[in-house]
């Protein structure tokens, strides 16, 4: 999962909002322009009717759990994308399939320094660097590629996925299955490349985000677009 040093972390939350993505020049990995006025519209990720949901895997099965959303923001020029961040509160992870002491022993194991280290990084950021759009994508199936970087631990590394996003009436959704190899991100335990021997109690390097996000389009760039068709009209 994801980590990200604060300062930086809330800069970007924060930010992101002024900037659209370059998409002319894809090969520059960053390759960000601060957008002209009315060029994009902000909204704003509903992170009580957002969700994201982990899965982690080892040689014997698997465990699952959510993670909140601290805050998000996606940026379209219509009804395109052009770029977006979100942030995740590390500290609100959770296991939906064990029950009693089972399940506050892994979670408290989660949020240790085997793993995501809660306590020195308390959150997890997404933010988006480039992006590709699908051509001919049937109705439901992912219309976008995404790339962009994924801080966890103070750690930031490229991943790239596909992603269904739709913006209607003020209202957008995404929908994606984001996966990281952990190792990267400084997530060793018991990985059957780092560590001989352990037999069935390795854990896979992989891990999985299913992101669902809604956003509403912010009040501000209602307000803008409101004042700009009446002053067409």
């Amino acid at each position: 999962m994801k980590k990200i040093y604060l300062p930086v972390l809330l800069a970007a939350a924060l930010g992101v909002s002024a900037f659209t993505l370059n998409t002319a020049a894809p090969a520059k990995r960053n390759a960000l322009v601060v957008a002209a006025p009315n060029a994009a519209q902000s909204y704003t990720v509903q992170t009580d009717a957002s969700t994201i949901t982990w899965v982690g895997r080892k040689v014997t099965g698997e465990h699952t759990g959510n993670i909140k959303l601290a805050s998000g923001t996606i940026l379209f020029n219509k009804s395109m994308l052009r770029g977006g961040t979100f942030v995740m509160d590390m500290s609100s992870i959770t296991c939906t399939d064990l029950q009693g002491n089972s399940n506050k022993n892994l979670v408290n194991h989660l949020r240790s320094d085997d793993f995501f280290s809660v306590e020195k990084n308390p959150t997890a950021m997404f933010a988006i660097t480039n992006l590709a759009e699908r051509p001919n994508a049937k109705n439901g199936a992912a219309n976008y590629t995404i790339t962009g970087d994924l801080t966890i631990k103070g750690i930031v590394n490229q991943v790239s996925f596909p992603a269904f996003v739709t913006v209607k009436k003020g209202v957008a959704t995404a929908k994606a299955t984001l996966k990281f190899d952990r190792t990267k991100w400084d997530i060793k335990y018991r990985s059957g490349n780092f560590f001989e021997n352990i037999g069935d109690k390795a854990i896979h390097d992989d891990v999985e985000l299913k992101i669902e996000l809604v956003a509403k389009e912010t009040a501000v760039a209602k307000k803008d677009k409101k004042e700009k068709d009446v002053a067409k009209s």
